[in-house]
Parts: structure tokens; sequence; C-alpha cells
């Protein structure tokens, strides 16, 4: 167990942000998975752009990379597009 202030102080800061940071990530696949799983193509580009922020403020947050952000918005599109 920490013995300074400061670094029990920084467990339960850490404990909270984790949480925090779990329920933002498990929303965002939540939302990635459904549109996936939509066959309705003015559903899926409805839902979109809510997708997408939300994927953009993740990566700005840095919970997720940048990169995934990028590549899940690219193949997020492709699907809608192949829609019929």
């Amino acid at each position: 167990m920490a013995n300074h202030k400061s670094s029990i102080k920084r467990i339960r800061q850490e404990e909270k942000r984790r949480l925090h940071n779990r329920y933002y990530a498990k929303t965002m696949r939540n939302a990635v998975k459904k549109l996936r799983n939509t066959n309705d193509k003015a559903e899926a580009a409805a839902m979109f752009p809510s997708v997408q922020k939300m994927l953009d403020k993740l990566a700005k947050r840095n919970l997720i990379h940048k990169n995934k952000a990028s590549n899940l918005k690219s193949k997020l599109a492709a699907h809608i597009s192949k829609l019929a």
C-alpha cells in the first residue's frame, strides 16, 4: 500500500479516471457494433454522424489512437456505402 498522501490521492484519481474511460470506450464499441449490424442504409447514415463525433472526441482525449478513430470511420463509411 502507498505511504505518501499524494500517492494515495493519485490511486483514487486513477481509479476514478479508469472507470470514466472504460465507460466511454465501451459506449463507443457498442455504438460501432450497432451501426455495423444495421442493414437499413437510411438508418445507418443517420447514426453515422453521432458515431463519428464520438470517435473524434475519444481520439482527441487520447482514449483511442487517432489512427484507430480514422480507420473505424473509414470502415463504417464503406459499410454504409455498400448497403442497398
